[in-house]
């Protein structure tokens, strides 16, 4: 495993703002050591009607700093502020959800006895101390996701942040604390890959959560395996925006932009990726969507190495035969707008993740050719459908091989609703109900008399 570099570097411009040493094995030795002690005492045994008025102080946090939290996220990774105060308050919004439902979530759940005399009590407990390793396109909200409901349930939290955002991660530790949670109960850590796989490996450590390229999870999930711990993987996808009929056109086609390129620019595991339209929509579709596309003012993606790279896999596409429609070119981390057509459904293109501004569209004659063509990646994350049918709707939503479908809309997500995929999109699920059952020890409680 390589070292990393914990730096900030604006990607407007590609100059080096601030470096920062990673820890110590010693100080990471002390900051689990730290985590377990904490969860022994104040997660093991403490009340779940405190952590959870902790928890609803972090939000609070949140939306008194979302000016200053907004700026560090745009100088790490290029966000614009707007959309930085929108995912602050979405934040802040998951940690409220969970400081006003995880007394319920986690109550003794009664179990009905078949026979016997007695009785008998599911308990939700927590496991100990957990490593989060969070990516750098969501510096706030991924580190939400996992740490309301776990920091709620009496787990206690190692937050290794991505290389390129060491200053969110600095100021999620200070909410945190000035929230009033114990030392230990959240630390961040600026850990080398050498040192993750040592802190995976360290037996008071009890689980992992990781969001971040497949290749990420896969390699944590071997280590995880090896060491016999829990993990949750929240990986890449090729989401689907499935167009089979509509009484808009300009507003579906509207909502198919926004999928692809509203959320960071397409960088964004969720963004809708791959068109599959309808052919009696197809030229119509193509013609109003690569103009709204292109008409997209540019950003920078989250560093020049990543334009290098989606550059690359369009080039790649191209030369296997595709048709791009694009205006300008790459100028460090800037990367324009760009649409894909003419891709067979199998190539190497279709099947990618492309992590930026550009969209393929690919022409279905019906219902089944398009969730053939849905299907045809090995990721299963997230999907849009759009159609006037109702049964259709309904009908399609069940054949999609995939963790979340939206029909008739894009991004209506929120707290209350789990979130997670399957194949190489990872496993698990975080947010709502779910997301606070992943990192429990369900034990049962049976008294015979």
């Amino acid at each position: 495993m390589s070292e990393l570099r914990y730096a900030v570097v604006d990607p407007s411009s590609g100059e080096l703002v601030q470096e920062y040493p990673t820890h110590t094995d010693e100080q990471l030795l002390e900051a689990t050591g730290a985590a377990h002690t904490t969860f022994r005492s104040w997660g093991r045994h403490g009340s779940v009607a405190d952590r959870v008025a902790l928890l609803r102080r972090v939000s609070e946090l949140h939306t008194e700093r979302r000016e200053e939290f907004a700026a560090t996220i745009n100088r790490e990774m290029g966000k614009p502020v707007q959309n930085a105060l929108f995912e602050i308050d979405f934040s802040a919004a998951i940690y409220a959800y969970y400081a006003d439902n995880a007394v319920d979530f986690l109550a003794d759940q009664k179990l009905p006895l078949l026979s016997g005399e007695g009785s008998a009590v599911l308990r939700r407990e927590p496991l100990g101390v957990l490593l989060g390793i969070m990516p750098w396109n969501f510096p706030a909200y991924q580190v939400a996701r996992f740490a309301g409901p776990n920091l709620a349930a009496g787990n206690t939290i190692l937050l290794k942040h991505a290389p390129q955002c060491p200053e969110s991660g600095a100021a999620l530790e200070a909410i945190f604390r000035d929230a009033g949670f114990p030392e230990g109960a959240y630390v961040n850590i600026y850990a080398t890959n050498d040192q993750v796989e040592s802190i995976i490996a360290d037996p008071r450590v009890q689980g992992v959560s990781l969001t971040g390229s497949e290749r990420a999870g896969s390699a944590v999930a071997e280590i995880a395996g090896r060491h016999l711990k829990k993990v949750v993987l929240e990986l890449g996808g090729s989401d689907p925006v499935v167009v089979l009929s509509t009484d808009d056109l300009d507003a579906t086609v509207e909502e198919a932009v926004q999928a692809r390129i509203s959320l960071n620019n397409g960088q964004a595991c969720t963004a809708g990726k791959r068109m599959i339209v309808h052919e009696s929509l197809y030229d119509d579709f193509v013609s109003k969507f690569t103009s709204r596309m292109l008409a997209t003012p540019p950003a920078p993606l989250s560093s020049e190495g990543a334009a290098q790279r989606l550059e690359q896999q369009v080039a790649d596409a191209v030369a296997r035969g595709a048709c791009l429609a694009t205006e300008g070119d790459r100028r460090g981390a800037w990367y324009p707008t760009a649409v894909l057509t003419g891709i067979a459904p199998g190539d190497d293109a279709a099947r990618e993740e492309f992590f930026g501004p550009v969209a393929m569209v690919f022409k279905v004659r019906d219902e089944d050719e398009a969730i053939a063509v849905a299907n045809d990646t090995p990721y299963g994350l997230g999907s849009y459908v759009f159609t006037t049918d109702p049964e259709q709707a309904q009908r399609v939503a069940e054949r999609i091989d995939a963790g979340m479908v939206i029909i008739n809309g894009v991004y209506a997500t929120g707290p209350e609703m789990p979130f997670g995929g399957i194949k190489r999109s990872g496993f698990g699920r975080e947010l709502g109900p779910l997301g606070i059952e992943e990192f429990v020890n369900k034990k049962l409680i049976r008294t015979v008399r």
